[in-house]
């Protein structure tokens, strides 16, 4: 695995729930195409799991 992940938010937040929201702000996510290289770690890789559906993650 890269020490790196490119994770950049593709769809809306409108209509998520609260955790989902919660977890796009641990991320430093806010806005659409936005993109942020987070450290791949198991932390990390929870917070994606949870929004996978939102982002869009690519090695770095």
């Amino acid at each position: 695995m890269a020490n790196k992940l490119n994770i950049t938010l593709k769809r809306s937040l409108i209509g998520s729930l609260p955790k989902q929201r919660k977890t796009m702000e641990a991320l430093g996510l806010k806005k659409i195409n936005q993109a942020v290289e987070l450290p791949d770690n198991g932390s990390t890789r929870g917070m994606i799991k949870l929004v996978e559906h939102l982002v869009e993650v690519k090695e770095a």
